[in-house]
């Protein structure tokens, strides 16, 4: 069965399941954008378990393949990145010929995001300890970037989403004041819940922060050939920025 919008439908894989991003994308992105999401049971956010995580995407992007969707974005950041730059290329590049349907990924998305708003050094924030961090900052040293840090925050996997908004905002700003140099702000994964805060730590800190859920709603748009405005999300869809 094939299903239709009038802009387009977007098939997307999410990694666990975890109320609050789907959501928060679907209020952002522009009348007429259908998603049509399935779902991943990521529970402990190990590194085994991202491992373990790429090839359960592949019976779920074939199904949404059958949909006959315009677009395929398997999410989370971890799973691929752990792949690094280069083999998560390869990756997409071998769906995009097996299904002959646009792919993208979370971390090719933030690569994107950041080339589009000419950025070229961040400081990245995540709710991951230990070494995992460094996985994701070499994972943006193979795309070319600066990593002035990935600095982890201390919390249950399983808990993110309970943490306030303003505990982030703390979390975010220790981590650039470190680094004043950098030009942007990064924060990786989804599961956390502060939209409402980007546009504050760009005002705070003075250079733009890409955020997964604005950045997906950005690379939708653009994959679609739409170019409607967003505000109170931060930079990229404020001025849709074409990389």
């Amino acid at each position: 069965m094939a299903y239709t919008s009038w802009r387009g439908v977007v098939g997307c894989i999410k990694p666990t399941l975890r109320p609050g991003g789907l959501e928060e994308l679907i209020r952002i992105l522009p009348d007429g954008v259908c998603l049509l999401p399935l779902f991943l049971d990521i529970r402990k956010g190990t590194v085994d378990e991202f491992k373990r995580a790429v090839d359960p995407y592949e019976p779920m992007l074939e199904k949404l393949a059958e949909a006959k969707v315009d677009l395929l974005h398997p999410e989370g950041a971890p799973p691929f990145m752990l792949l690094g730059y280069k083999g998560e290329c390869e990756v997409i590049a071998r769906w995009e010929d097996k299904y002959n349907i646009p792919v993208f990924t979370s971390g090719s998305n933030h690569v994107r995001a950041m080339r589009a708003l000419g950025v070229k050094s961040f400081v990245g924030a995540t709710y991951f300890n230990g070494a995992i961090n460094d996985v994701f900052a070499k994972y943006f040293v193979e795309a070319g970037f600066d990593v002035k840090g990935m600095e982890g925050l201390d919390v249950p996997f399983q808990d993110v989403g309970q943490l306030s908004p303003y505990e982030v905002y703390a979390h975010v700003k220790r981590a650039f004041l470190r680094q004043p140099k950098a030009e942007a702000i990064y924060l990786l994964g989804s599961g956390w819940r502060v939209m409402e805060m980007i546009e504050e730590l760009e005002q705070d800190c003075g250079v733009p922060v890409i955020h997964p859920i604005p950045a997906r709603a950005w690379e939708i748009q653009r994959r679609l050939s739409i170019r409607q405005r967003v505000t109170g999300y931060g930079q990229l869809l404020e001025h849709m920025p074409v990389d």
